[in-house]
């Protein structure tokens, strides 16, 4: 959007040597136990079960990790969802009708960029999801995966979220290593090669990737999770681009020197994450297939969907046995 009005732009890749930049998002306010102030942003968003709301893709790795959360911490009788359809074109994200969508009750948009009008009229900048919504202000809280799951995380305790802690101080030094490079070669690895534009910036980022991968793979040969005997925020930061890997990246993001089932710990470490409980309800392989290989015509002209590949996600691992 430039100035509250809808622009179908894509990234300027020309203007990075055709590499991927992905900007920042701009809505940085932070729900809190009392309602001060966060990390940024400003005070007023106190942490109240039915106050908030949340749009998201279920095709989309940043929306998958808050839905992660809501189920990890209880939440989904706190918090209600919209879903977006599948297909982003020149409209960007919309409320079309379509298996999985569910419709805005609050604004009864049919474009997620209405949400931003009517919290920014003059806003300036992408529409992405998540979209955490403060219904009693009227106005988007945050709309950064990576902060909205640590509100998650911690803010609603005291109104009745289920316990439990994945960003412990102890560890919070080592879960922060952990997630920038992660997020750099993995998590935003796969865009930075899939959007690439030249072929310099493709191999610079598939070659990060997979060295990151290996490195994950070796590091899991050892332990259960990426810390220790549980999972924690890292963990899961990272299984929605696993989960994605194969079905997606290998192929549309040319991400294909070696697939996640090639990687043994890895391919049964996404698996017992996946059978965590709660956790595969927020998965949606279709919407995920979809959304990428159809909406990307840059990348897919036809908008071929693939039959493959055959994943069980819920076959039996050893992991737990194991460690």
């Amino acid at each position: 959007m430039v100035d509250g009005q809808w622009h179908d732009q894509w990234y300027d890749t020309a203007a990075h040597g055709g590499r991927f930049v992905r900007p920042d998002a701009q809505f940085r306010h932070w729900i809190t136990p009392d309602g001060t102030a966060g990390p940024s942003g400003e005070g007023g968003f106190k942490a109240e079960p039915g106050r908030y709301h949340l749009y998201v893709s279920l095709a989309c790795p940043w929306a998958h990790r808050v839905l992660i959360y809501r189920q990890l911490k209880g939440l989904t009788g706190m918090i209600e969802v919209s879903v977006v359809h599948w297909l982003m074109r020149d409209q960007g994200w919309v409320f079309s009708p379509g298996p999985g969508v569910v419709p805005d009750p609050i604004h009864g948009a049919a474009c997620l960029y209405e949400i931003y009008r009517a919290s920014e009229p003059g806003y300036s900048g992408r529409v992405t999801v998540p979209v955490l919504w403060d219904k009693q202000r009227a106005r988007i809280v945050n709309n950064e995966s990576s902060e909205i799951i640590r509100m998650l995380n911690s803010a609603f305790e005291g109104v009745g979220a289920v316990p439990g802690d994945y960003y412990p101080s102890a560890l919070q030094a080592e879960i922060d290593a952990l997630n920038a490079r992660i997020y750099q070669t993995v998590n935003n690895g796969v865009y930075r090669a899939g959007f690439a534009t030249t072929q310099a910036a493709y191999e610079d980022a598939v070659q990060a990737l997979f060295e990151s991968l290996d490195w994950l793979e070796t590091r899991l040969a050892g332990q259960r999770f990426l810390l220790g005997a549980r999972p924690l925020e890292c963990d899961w930061r990272l299984l929605p681009t696993l989960l994605r890997f194969d079905a997606v990246y290998v192929g549309h993001f040319k991400c294909n020197l070696r697939r996640l089932v090639d990687y043994p710990q890895l391919w049964g470490y996404a698996r017992d994450l996946y059978q965590w409980p709660g956790v595969a309800d927020t998965f949606n392989a279709e919407h995920a297939k979809r959304h990428y290989y159809e909406s990307h015509s840059g990348i897919n002209p036809t908008g071929i969907v693939p039959a493959g590949p055959l994943l069980d996600w819920a076959s039996a691992h050893d992991r737990a046995g194991r460690f």
